[in-house]
């Protein structure tokens, strides 16, 4: 489907906690749309935005995909996002593409933390969003209950445009508070509805909750709310217009319901979204710079600069590479020249296309606001900016998130090195919160990830996509040392075996500094005890002594140097030999300083239900867990913790056990803290042990 107009179009991110049934949504979208000829289900493997193997046999998405549902004369561009908070730097890409978030809240749990995360980063990017209720028809499915807990957790604005009709298992339709238009459906029916009147039963309920939405729409306008107060309420075409600003200026936030997996509601949803969500034109304009690095404003304009941001890269051993993009300003052709801000180098696009997952459709030209798709853009990566070469520009992307764990791979078949290699590299590209690379202090290949789910996820693809196989070796926990007082260190290096000798002499003082600082050389000698051109052999010998550690062979932190005296040989001396001097003070400082080890601690938010609560804090008392604080958000526990790293890499597992898979948590790095002395002591044997047998 090719647009002419930017005002024709919405795009929306569909984003949420894992579980609410945003495929499934989708799936219902495409089918009410006529894109789909069924309403595909997720335990199918057959869905339109779940296409990749892993997604297939696990039944979750792993990676942001595109979609699009032609409807009364308009394009809904649908990007389904991650639900795990292992992709959640997934999901804010297709969160950063899109014009708002329709943020799906299960009808039964509410609000759960990964929404919240969601809400957070709409929050901070200032992004419109739209609430939608789902599962609607389970049992224990409360429409009224999940509206006040998103008002109470996110804001006052959340308001309800529609109305459930029955409940429950009962649940058959909404109507819209809008257009005061019932929408009936019969399960497993066609995802579109019968209209109708609205129930007699209803009516009381529909004035009451209609009164509600009009007048939180003049509270969001001047002008609206003095005709309110003048005319008792405001016209249906203030009311339409006056909701749609409040939208886009994050003044409202909607909220409309569906079960997705009977079809019910997704017609219902699509008139809705026409109605509240903003079209390119109607948003804020995208932050950029130009190419002098000042920051300027993209605007959805058909007529201006081109300026597209490349929001994913998917990556397929058969089809090759496709590039997908937002078009942020301007019209995009096909095999034209565009200007990649970041390569700073012009290259030619081929045909263009609209995506419905992984399948594209060649179309001629994309305008501002669309989404669409280009192959074999080799060089192109996730983040990077097409403009116009004669006004380039780059757009503000989203930073991906730090790995929080590493897991040590090896080939299974000798010789696999080098595919193994090019094999990550492609799925880096796609999903940038990978990381993998060779540690120089082990010179093991580390692959790391958001968590072991990530990376056992990478290698399964690495398998299935690419025929590598590897083997994954427990993580490593990324110990550090230090000092805990200030010492004096001296180191002499003498050595005479017939001609030249070699001869350096150096004192230096070591002393803690800030964590984090990580190493500071002060030369602080007054005069020539050593010559000038030595001195920074002193600190290249520390430098690279300290990465070999002191204690159990881990780098060593956090700590400042001075050199204050020393002796040279007008022959013997040369940088070598203050190299070694310098490693050798280092050393006699070091056993003097109170060497001690650090280890990583994370930042833990578990989420349960109050009948697991005493397992998990028993469990967490026994991986040193220091609990934070806990709070209630609905019907859920919210459980924040300290946990040493070292606890953390099975917990995936060990709290599916406790929990029955129905708890969840989330981590990231915090600081780094000592480790307690009896478990230093298990560190350092266990590395004297490895280095025995190397």
């Amino acid at each position: 489907m090719q647009v002419e107009s930017s005002d024709k179009i919405r795009n929306l991110a569909v984003a949420g906690h894992n579980d609410t049934g945003k495929t499934t949504l989708l799936s219902g979208l495409l089918y009410a749309g006529g894109v789909a000829n069924r309403l595909n289900k997720v335990e199918d493997g057959n869905t339109v935005t779940d296409f990749d193997s892993e997604e297939i046999a696990r039944t979750i998405s792993i990676g942001l995909a595109p979609c699009f549902v032609p409807w009364r004369q308009h394009k809904l561009n649908f990007i389904d996002c991650p639900g795990y908070g292992i992709f959640l730097s997934e999901t804010r890409s297709g969160m950063r593409a899109a014009d708002a978030t329709l943020l799906c809240i299960n009808g039964v749990a509410g609000v759960e933390v990964n929404s919240e995360r969601n809400w957070n980063f709409t929050e901070r990017i200032g992004q419109p969003v739209l609430f939608h209720l789902t599962k609607m028809d389970r049992e224990r499915a409360d429409f009224e209950r999940v509206v006040t807990e998103l008002q109470e957790t996110f804001d006052r604005g959340a308001i309800a445009v529609q109305l459930p009709i029955g409940s429950e298992e009962n649940f058959t339709g909404v109507v819209d508070l809008v257009s005061l238009k019932s929408y009936k459906f019969d399960k497993d029916g066609d995802g579109k509805a019968t209209g109708g009147e609205i129930p007699a039963t209803m009516a009381d309920q529909v004035t009451q909750w209609r009164d509600k939405l009009i007048e939180a729409v003049a509270e969001t306008d001047d002008l609206l709310l003095e005709n309110f107060f003048d005319e008792g309420g405001i016209s249906q075409e203030d009311l339409e217009s006056g909701l749609c600003r409040a939208v886009a200026n994050r003044k409202l936030f909607p909220i409309t319901m569906s079960a997705g997996l009977h079809g019910i509601g997704p017609s219902a949803l699509l008139d809705s979204l026409l109605c509240c969500a903003p079209s390119p034109v109607d948003c804020k304009p995208y932050p950029a710079t130009n190419v002098g690095g000042d920051p300027i404003e993209l605007e959805a304009d058909p007529e201006a600069p081109l300026a597209a941001l490349v929001f994913k890269t998917l990556s397929d051993p058969y089809s090759g590479k496709i590039t997908l993009f937002r078009v942020l300003r301007g019209t995009f052709t096909s095999d034209s020249q565009v200007w990649n801000s970041r390569l700073e180098e012009a290259g030619k696009v081929g045909s263009l296309m609209v995506m419905q997952g992984k399948q594209g459709k060649a179309v001629s030209q994309l305008v501002a606001g669309d989404i669409g798709g280009v192959a074999k853009l080799k060089e192109t990566s996730t983040g990077d900016t097409l403009s116009d070469k004669g006004a380039p520009v780059k757009a503000e992307w989203v930073k991906p998130t730090e790995p929080a764990m590493a897991f040590a791979v090896e080939p299974k078949s000798k010789g696999d090195e080098e595919k193994i290699g090019e094999a990550l590299q492609r799925l880096i590209d796609e999903d940038p919160a990978l990381k993998a690379g060779r540690d120089a202090r082990t010179g093991e290949y580390l692959l790391s990830g958001a968590g072991q789910l990530h990376v056992e996820i990478t290698v399964a693809k690495l398998k299935s996509r690419f025929k590598v196989e590897v083997l994954l070796h427990p993580p490593k926990v990324p110990y550090v040392e230090t000092i805990k007082r200030a010492a004096d260190g001296h180191g002499r290096h003498k050595k005479q075996s017939g001609g030249r000798g070699q001869f350096a002499d150096c004192k230096i003082k070591m002393e803690p500094i800030a964590r984090g600082e990580d190493f500071e050389f002060q030369d602080k000698i007054f005069g020539g005890s050593i010559p000038q051109n030595y001195r920074p052999a002193v600190a290249k010998g520390i430098q690279e002594v300290r990465q070999r550690g002191y204690l159990a062979g881990y780098p060593v932190v956090d700590f400042r140097v001075q050199l204050l005296d020393g002796q040279y040989h007008d022959v013997d001396s040369s940088e070598m030999a203050f190299k070694i001097a310098g490693s050798l003070a280092f050393k006699d400082a070091m056993a003097k300083a109170g060497p001690t080890i650090l280890e990583p601690l994370m930042k833990v938010e578990i989420t349960t239900t109050e009948e697991y609560m005493g397992d998990i804090m028993s469990d967490l008392a026994q991986r040193r867990g220091r609990p934070q604080g806990m709070e209630t958000r609905g019907s859920k526990q919210i459980v924040n913790a300290m946990v040493p790293m070292a606890e953390m890499l099975e917990y995936a597992r060990a709290l599916r056990a406790i929990t029955q898979g129905r708890g969840s948590f989330h981590m990231e790095f915090d600081q780094y803290g000592e480790v307690p002395r009896n478990i230093q002591e298990k560190i350092i044997a266990a590395s004297k042990s490895e280095e025995e047998e190397g």
